[in-house]
């Protein structure tokens, strides 16, 4: 296993990856086949390396939505990918529009869209029929 980040603007990637390599750590960068970049890390990381990692990364996101908030609306910009975990523990990208992610990392952490946008992808993918409440 390992966990993913995209970044979309390549000045925003490299700095990734100095803030990776500045804590002895590499990633494997390989561009997306839609738009931007993807950096992969092993996920056997101690607690305090991961979570300075995601607050690094969680501060590129906001700054990388202000970059394309200043794109304003010239059509640059019209999808999102977000990473989801499907039930099987597998990973898939799901696109967004644009305006709708834009709202989301306004909102919440990239972990909270992750869970929240795989916890979507699950129940499409397992309907469950009948009425929500049911006695046991």
């Amino acid at each position: 296993m390992s966990n993913e980040y995209i970044l979309f603007d390549a000045l925003l990637c490299r700095r990734f990856e100095k803030f990776i390599a500045d804590r002895g750590l590499k990633g494997e960068v390989r561009p997306d086949p839609i738009e931007g970049f993807v950096v992969t890390l092993r996920d056997d990381l101690p607690d305090d390396v991961e979570q300075a990692i995601e607050d690094e990364y969680d501060a590129l996101m906001t700054e990388q939505a202000g970059l394309i908030e200043a794109a304003g609306d010239s059509g640059e910009r019209t999808l999102m990918r977000v990473v989801a975990t499907l039930a099987d523990g597998s990973s898939c990208l799901v696109q967004l529009p644009a305006a709708q992610a834009r709202r989301l990392f306004e909102h919440f952490s990239v972990e909270e869209i992750h869970d929240l946008v795989s916890a979507i992808v699950q129940s499409a993918m397992n309907p469950v029929e009948g009425p929500m409440c049911k006695k046991p």
